[in-house]
């Protein structure tokens, strides 16, 4: 099924459902269930009060919750109004919170009492999580009239999301994707998969991640399909959630597939599962096997950015899946690899991976030189190195950054050192990553103390629990007399990473 919707009517997604089909299901999560009629109505209610509150095209409306689909309909209302959409972590600390909504330019949080008691420090408003779905408290405008009458539909151009994704330079980068950039994404999921109304997505992974957004709520929305979401991933409950709600797919990391399988004891019923899509970090071909026998689920394993609107390559659904490749280039979409001085690459040779196509973000917020650094000629340059086959089946074989990948968490070692220079004992600090049977990854941190000082790890760990969210503290801490250092006093992570090996 092709969709041959405009990018502005993304915002106007929930209104077309409700004209087309009122009481058809739409939305769904624990409990709860909003068909199209009421979930347009809770947009349009959402909608009135940003308007009410100041919010006005080109503004950021900030969400931090843990998965819930209020979520979703901030997300709605804040396009609806022409304003775009932060999501926020809510494991993130107050201090990393905070930047976000800083950096973002927020103007309204919406959330529960943290929320409210940050968006009191910034002096901008809130929106109890309580009253989205609360029809009682506030009459729902008229249709097409969310706010004041002037109220406008956002435009393809007009900023839709702020994704923010890990930088080398320690500080969270505002990923700006536009709505023709999040048409693009999930008009080439709905080609790709072929979703239509019948289908139906269950949504396992963080609302705060684009892979959720776009792929596990946009596109089967645009394609009449409806959303259950989980509010968290739990092993013990995942399959009594595909029996009680018949998905036709889910979205998850490699972690996750891999407790499943370790942990599923008993038969499940996986038949109206069609796929199941695999990302955020490389699966191994085995688990891959294992996992499409047991449970009968064809595993298609995908490859993308936020930078790149969430997916880039993705095996299919038709054609030769081929396990240890992250697929072919998404329909709209180029993938290359490229030399060092830019040349693209023949068949078989390795270099850096670089996108091209109409889901290409437009920037980093507020960071035109590392913009420009990854921007350029038209292509995307990911820092991820692979080589393409002769059937254009990418494969990943290292990365130029020194991402750590943390059950699909995105964990940058820079970050985690500039948290232990701030300790007043630290000398030198340098994190790497360890492989690890369950996550993939994990950070190891190494450390030198100040002459005459002392250092214990759980002196450390305590140390980063205040300023670092629970995912990126360290598995380890090791205390040694000085850190290894080449010729111009460059410490030598490679020496580092030899002593954290798989326990």
């Amino acid at each position: 099924m092709t969709t041959t919707a405009t990018a502005d009517s993304l915002a106007r997604i929930p209104f077309l459902r409700e004209e087309r089909d009122p009481g058809g299901r739409c939305l769904s999560e624990g409990g709860r269930s909003l068909d199209n009629a009421a979930f347009a109505a809770a947009v349009r209610r959402l909608a009135g009060r940003l308007a009410e509150l100041g919010v006005a095209p080109g503004d950021n409306v900030a969400v931090m919750l843990p998965n819930c689909a209020e979520i979703v309909t901030t997300m709605f209302a804040a396009w609806y109004g022409g304003s775009a959409l932060t999501p926020v972590n809510p494991a993130l600390t107050d201090d990393e919170a905070l930047y976000q909504l800083e950096d973002s330019s927020s103007v309204v949080v919406v959330g529960d009492e943290r929320a409210r008691a940050l968006a009191a420090t910034l002096d901008i408003a809130w929106v109890d999580v309580r009253s989205i779905h609360a029809t009682s408290e506030r009459p729902v405008p008229p249709v097409g009239q969310p706010g004041p009458d002037d109220a406008p539909v956002a435009q393809p151009d007009d900023f839709a999301l702020v994704i923010y994704t890990s930088g080398t330079t320690g500080r969270p980068k505002g990923v700006l994707l536009d709505h023709a950039n999040i048409t693009a994404m999930s008009s080439s999921l709905v080609d790709h998969f072929q979703l239509t109304a019948a289908d139906t997505s269950l949504l396992v992974l963080p609302l705060f991640h684009a892979n959720g957004l776009i792929a596990g709520v946009v596109s089967v929305l645009r394609a009449g399909g409806d959303v259950v979401v989980a509010p968290r991933f739990s092993p013990s409950t995942f399959w009594e959630l595909v029996e009680e709600h018949r998905p036709t797919y889910f979205s998850a990391v490699p972690t996750m597939y891999a407790v499943l399988e370790d942990r599923t004891g008993h038969p499940v019923d996986t038949s109206s599962l069609r796929f199941a899509i695999c990302g955020a970090a490389p699966m191994p071909a085995d688990l891959i096997t294992r996992f499409e026998d047991r449970f009968g689920i064809p595993v298609v394993e995908g490859y993308g950015l936020s930078e790149g609107s969430v997916a880039s390559t993705i095996n299919p659904l038709a054609g030769p899946r081929k396990p240890g490749t992250v697929g072919i280039a998404l329909p709209g979409q180029e993938v290359a690899v490229v030399s060092a001085t830019g040349e693209h690459l023949s068949t078989g040779l390795r270099g850096e991976v670089v996108i091209r196509g109409a889901n290409v973000m437009r920037g980093y917020l507020g960071r035109p030189e590392e913009t420009t650094k990854v921007l350029r000629d038209g292509w995307l340059h990911t820092g991820d190195v692979g080589t393409i086959d002769e059937d254009g089946y990418l494969r990943i074989v290292d990365r130029i950054k020194e991402l750590i990948i943390r059950g699909g968490e995105n964990i940058y070692p820079k970050e985690i050192e500039e948290c232990l220079y701030t300790h007043p004992s630290v000398l030198e600090a340098a994190v790497v990553g360890r492989p690890d049977p369950v996550l993939g990854e994990v950070p190891v941190a190494f450390v030198a103390a100040r002459p005459g000082l002392t250092l214990s790890e759980d002196e450390l760990r305590g140390h980063c629990a205040v300023s670092l969210a629970p995912f990126k503290i360290p598995a380890a801490f090791h205390v040694l007399a000085e850190l290894p250092k080449n010729a111009v006093g460059k410490l030598v992570k490679a020496q580092l990473s030899e002593r954290a090996p798989l326990r």
